[in-house]
């Protein structure tokens, strides 16, 4: 079977700081520290709602975590300024190196699926909008079975959906928590380390392998499987 790469959008295929433009307008020098806090609260919700079973759509957490964060901030934002955030949260940039890494993956023997916290019909506008949905067989969301990454049962959807196995299957994402979910549910794993400052968590579970944009995996990949199959 062919190697089946599954590649998380939010941080890895999209940037989520492409809001700070945004943001800069309405709260000035603290755009990015509201950034990266908004984006912190976003991912620490859909961990508490897979936890607690209580699931809500990705859009949900991201939307409450901008109500979250003004009130930390203590930056009052109506109605409107708000939309217009959460807009352009639905229309981010792509990462510089994505397009160049999927077309050079496009070439080798790989299903590439989009795999996401966020629900398909959002996803593939986002990736549209980015100009990256052609690149996809198809987009996998959690949405289908109402929970979050890192929930076990999120990565067994994917490897249902792909009709992939763990040991033919990659996760390539920016997040490290998703990647231990991955790998702690028998996939491999690429650790997109854009920046020499992102420490991945000290789990003892290390990715399969680390490049520092998505163009070095069409040839990492391949040269890993070919180091696994020798020692097999």
């Amino acid at each position: 079977m062919s190697t089946t790469l599954g590649f998380d959008v939010y941080g890895t295929l999209i940037d989520t700081n492409g809001v700070v433009e945004a943001l800069t307008g309405l709260v000035g020098e603290q755009a990015a520290a509201f950034s990266k806090a908004w984006r912190d609260k976003q991912l620490e919700y859909s961990f508490r709602r897979g936890l607690m079973r209580h699931y809500d759509s990705f859009a949900v957490c991201v939307r409450q975590a901008l109500d979250y964060t003004c009130s930390a901030f203590r930056v009052p934002l109506d109605e409107t300024q708000k939309a217009l955030l959460l807009k352009t949260y639905r229309s981010l940039p792509p990462f510089e190196d994505a397009a160049a890494g999927l077309s050079l993956l496009q070439y080798g023997n790989f299903r590439m699926y989009a795999f996401s916290n966020g629900t398909a019909e959002t996803v593939e506008r986002l990736l549209e909008h980015a100009g990256l949905l052609h690149f996809f067989l198809g987009v996998i969301s959690v949405d289908d079975i109402r929970s979050f990454k890192p929930d076990p049962a999120v990565y067994a959807h994917f490897l249902r959906k792909t009709g992939a196995t763990g040991n033919s299957a990659w996760l390539i994402s920016g997040n490290p928590f998703d990647l231990i979910g991955a790998m702690s549910t028998g996939l491999n794993s690429a650790w997109v380390r854009r920046s020499p400052d992102a420490v991945f968590d000290p789990w003892g579970i290390e990715p399969s392998l680390t490049v520092r944009e998505l163009t070095e995996l069409a040839r990492e990949i391949p040269e890993f499987e070919k180091r696994k199959q020798a020692l097999s």
